[in-house]
């Protein structure tokens, strides 16, 4: 009996280990956005606080790549599909530490860096393109390489397309909510974008040739708090959510994303860190540990250490 014990109480302690994780120092950085290069085999970082980008090698060693006085906060970031760009998407809509009355929910920029040398491509503006409140949040890349970005508070998703040029692409009823709207977006090669509304939990589908042809995904769940996603194929999609739930899903379609189940999740023993945004190295989901509960807490000593987290699937309860 007392063996049982012992092995009873074992497994409990082992079931209640978090998942691998890597660990960086970058003091005061609250990172929201992550990129994996796979030339470089490392991670790109943005920062919600500090307006930088960072680089994280395998063994957690954090070097700002980018920083610019100009920025509050960057956000999403993805590397190009040509390998040699990073496009990074830069405003001020909540936790900066350098915010300004000029910048606060005004600013909306979408940076292309370097990814060797760190220099600035291009900057492109795309506050003036719709009025009111900004927060510019994730982008994607279509086939044709064009870059499509949401504005969380204008309910809204840009497009910017290969000789840089800024335009509306959707402000569908759809992508609507009270506070963060449009959040997480990928591009299936189907044709279309897919949206995560962040406000009201659900998956909106925009066809790329008739945006006013978008509709709701039919899901078994909703998803508040519906943040970063991954498309790993034409059939299945990684999505991050946090709001409290703190976990990642596995979002499976068979007709084209007209309706979709959750086929796999994180569990809730992994103890993720008000996940953020997710990325793939090789067969591996990396996903961002934003911390971003201790601002909004009003810590008074802001975090050194933040961390990459690995996502462990299991099967999804029916």
């Amino acid at each position: 009996m007392k063996k049982l014990i012992i092995l009873l109480i074992c497994a409990s302690g082992w079931a209640q280990q978090p998942t691998k994780r890597i660990v960086f120092e970058a003091p005061e950085t609250y990172p929201e956005g992550v990129a994996y290069h796979k030339a470089s085999n490392s991670f790109f970082v943005t920062s919600a606080r500090l307006g930088t980008v960072g680089k994280v090698t395998r063994e957690g060693k954090y070097t700002e790549f980018y920083s610019d006085k100009s920025l509050k906060s960057t956000y999403g970031v993805k590397v190009h599909p040509d390998g040699k760009r990073l496009f990074v998407c830069a405003g001020d809509a909540n936790y900066s530490k350098f915010s300004t009355e000029a910048t606060k929910k005004k600013e909306a920029r979408l940076l292309v860096l370097d990814v060797k040398t760190g220099k600035k491509i291009s900057d492109i503006d795309l506050s003036k393109l719709v009025p009111g409140e900004h927060f510019p949040n994730d982008l994607a890349f279509d086939s044709n390489a064009n870059t499509y970005i949401t504005d969380s508070f204008s309910n809204a998703v840009y497009k910017v397309d290969t000789s840089g040029k800024a335009s509306v692409f959707s402000q569908n009823e759809l992508l609507r909510a009270a506070g963060v709207g449009p959040n997480g977006i990928v591009y299936n090669d189907g044709g279309y974008l897919l949206v995560a509304n962040n406000g009201s939990g659900s998956l909106i589908k925009i066809p790329i040739t008739d945006q006013s042809k978008a509709s709701k995904v039919k899901i078994n769940q909703f998803f508040p708090g519906a943040d970063g996603m991954i498309m790993n194929d034409g059939k299945t999609l990684t999505m991050v959510q946090n709001g409290g739930v703190n976990k990642v899903f596995k979002i499976v379609s068979s007709d084209n994303w007209a309706s979709a189940t959750v086929s796999e999740t994180t569990s809730s023993e992994d103890r993720f860190a008000y996940p953020s945004t997710a990325t793939m190295a090789g067969a591996e989901t990396w996903i961002m540990n934003a911390n971003f509960s201790e601002i909004a807490e009003g810590n008074n000593v802001p975090s050194k250490n933040f961390s990459m987290q690995l996502a462990v699937f299991q099967p999804a309860k029916p």
